[in-house]
């Protein structure tokens, strides 16, 4: 009973501290919104030990980026020419 109770305690200051570091003062929903796109995009989760993995990483998000941003624009120029 008592070991459940410590569990419980310990996943409640995890989830304290992690309500914590995503509320930071100052820091606005697109800052941090930005942040974690350019560290996606910058590959910041792949193993830098691994310079295959991270340069393949970098080099298919960008390009995933640079496909998504050009199919926006064609969506809007179709969409502008009335059919």
């Amino acid at each position: 009973m008592a070991e459940r109770r410590d569990d419980d305690e310990k996943e409640s200051r995890r989830i304290l501290e992690r309500v914590a570091r995503e509320t930071v003062p100052g820091a606005s929903f697109i800052a941090r919104a930005a942040k974690g796109a350019r560290d996606h995009v910058a590959a910041a989760d792949a193993d830098r030990s691994d310079p295959i993995e991270y340069w393949g990483t970098r080099i298919g998000r960008t390009l995933g980026l640079v496909v998504a941003i050009g199919l926006l624009a064609w969506l809007v120029y179709v969409a502008t020419q009335g059919g």
